[in-house]
């Protein structure tokens, strides 16, 4: 069975190579991703990320919904769209987090980000909470398991840095914290 860490670099070498498929079978377990679209029936039973070209899989073993439901994955836009249109959100986060009191709380995997437990709850946090490092900020959803990060960093959310329900890639800025 693949470690998380070996799952991580799988994925981030697939996003960044020219391979449109690549499965993976060992021990029963199966992870199959697939570029640009995504396929029915595909399953997986190792560990719980996805990008945006990973389709939708689930865990055969376990039969077990998951709280709340999640949008659908939509096929990445083309390489050439991305960057320009991910600069500008990019830029300002930049320069606050140039701001040594600032501190960033990234994601840990790639997943949808979801602010509260449910559409109908509160969120974790708003800008001007302060936050311990335990509290948990928001969610990530992968592979339909809904993982709860935590700040990680003791002090008052100065900004929110993505949207509820949008994609969020592993590594990038969720929220700045400006420190205790």
């Amino acid at each position: 069975m693949l470690k998380i860490q070996e799952i991580r670099e799988i994925i981030k070498l697939i996003d960044q190579s020219s391979i449109d498929k690549f499965t993976y079978e060992a021990d029963g377990a199966k992870i199959k991703i697939v570029k640009g679209g995504t396929q029915a029936g595909s399953a997986v039973s190792a560990a719980p990320y996805q990008t945006p070209a990973v389709p939708d899989v689930q865990d055969p073993a376990s039969g077990a919904e998951p709280a709340r439901q999640a949008a659908p994955v939509k096929p990445a836009a083309p390489k050439e769209e991305t960057p320009a249109a991910a600069q500008p959100k990019a830029e300002p986060a930049a320069d606050k987090t140039a701001d040594p009191s600032l501190k960033a709380i990234v994601s840990p995997m790639v997943g949808t980000f979801y602010k509260s437990s449910s559409p109908e709850a509160d969120p974790f946090v708003q800008i001007g909470k302060k936050v311990g490092s335990e509290d948990v900020v928001c969610i990530v959803e992968a592979m339909k398991l809904f993982n709860e990060i935590e700040a990680e960093v003791s002090g008052e959310i100065v900004e929110i840095l993505v949207q509820d329900g949008q994609l969020v890639e592993y590594g990038q800025p969720l929220f700045l914290v400006k420190e205790n």
